[in-house]
């Protein structure tokens, strides 16, 4: 029997914190080069992604909380400067470093690997484009920077070699805005999310009302993904059993909504997605922010504030899944969710050892 696809997770994700000095820094410890790097301060700041097909410096970042295109804000504050064999280094700016190392400040990391280059153009309806991405197929993970040309079908290779799960897409260049655009396969292809807002889904013709295939996403003529000549960043991701879950459920009215995922979570996002209730932020936990279990902070994708450590039975992150507690971010009592989750270690390896509860 086949308990998991990746007995170390620490090779492809993991989540790293630090304590700002005022100065540039040079940030180690992972197992892999990253080449996605999500960056938040704990404290009110917005937002910094940057990727290794974007490439690192000043003017690359994109935040989560805004529909700015790259480099729309802070472009020449404090930045991650580059990519290393263990984590990545960030220069101060010319104005303040409060993006990744402000003197007191404290920061948490989350960092993905990809690693093989991919280039090529793009197919379907329309003028073929050229696009460029790097994809990891064992940890079902992609980036695919493309053009778009406003044409329905236009399709986009992603190099998976298996249906995503979940697309997160942006505009990176143009004149316009655009929002985060998500796909969930929970959702359907007829639906999109908006991953700076707190909206609940809609009705959307982004992704062509056209399932993902194992080779291409089929995009509409949205500016938010397609718009003719305008840059664009798409993060897939496939699903790996015992170290990723792209699920769905319904919240009880008590403290008994748990998620079995097959692995004790490093990272979760969870996201209400019908209207009316309490709260529709995208909320974000992991395993090492201290407090996890029972006391974990909320921090938010689509907000730039603080870490929010007011509720004092938030969430539980168990070995073989999560547990919402009642009255937070997840737990809203008959509305439905769907979240994002990666390992810190599977259930049972694929040698039969299990994995022990915190």
């Amino acid at each position: 029997m086949a308990y998991t696809d990746i007995d170390k997770p620490s090779d492809y994700f993991e989540t790293l914190l630090s304590t700002g000095d005022g100065g540039s820094q040079t940030f180690t410890g992972l197992d892999f080069q990253p080449d996605w790097v999500w960056s938040k301060r704990r404290q009110t700041h917005i937002h910094q992604l940057y990727d290794s097909v974007r490439g690192a410096g000043a003017g690359k970042a994109i935040a989560t909380n805004n529909d700015a295109i790259e480099g729309g804000d802070g472009g020449t504050y404090g930045y991650l400067s580059s990519f290393t064999s263990d984590g990545f280094a960030s220069t101060v700016g010319s104005s303040n470093n409060n993006y990744f190392n402000a003197s007191g400040g404290t920061y948490v990391f989350w960092n993905w690997k990809a690693g093989t280059s991919v280039s090529g153009n793009t197919s379907g309806s329309g003028t073929a484009k050229a696009y460029t991405g790097s994809v990891n197929t064992d940890a079902g993970f992609s980036i695919i920077r493309h053009l778009g040309n406003d044409t329905a079908g236009h399709t986009i290779p992603h190099h998976l070699g298996a249906v995503p799960k979940m697309i997160i897409g942006h505009g990176i260049s143009g004149d316009d805005a655009t929002s985060w655009t998500v796909y969930h396969h929970a959702l359907g292809n007829t639906n999109t999310i908006s991953l700076n807002e707190t909206a609940a889904v809609s009705d959307s013709s982004v992704w062509n009302d056209t399932t993902p295939t194992s080779s291409v996403i089929s995009l509409g003529s949205s500016g938010n993904v397609n718009d003719n000549d305008d840059a664009f960043i798409l993060y897939s991701f496939a699903e790996k059993q015992g170290y990723s879950k792209f699920g769905s459920y319904l919240a009880n009215s008590d403290s008994s909504n748990f998620l079995y995922t097959g692995f004790k979570p490093a990272f979760l996002i969870v996201k209400q997605t019908d209207g009316g209730g309490g709260n529709m932020n995208w909320g974000m936990f992991d395993n090492k922010r201290p407090g996890f279990n029972s006391q974990n902070g909320f921090l938010y994708a689509n907000t730039a504030g603080a870490e929010d450590t007011s509720n004092a039975t938030s969430i539980d992150l168990l070995s073989n899944g999560f547990q919402l507690r009642a009255n937070t971010v997840g737990s809203n009592p008959g509305k439905s969710y769907i979240y994002m989750a990666f390992a810190e270690q599977p259930l049972v390896t694929s040698t039969g050892v299990p994995t022990t509860a915190r």
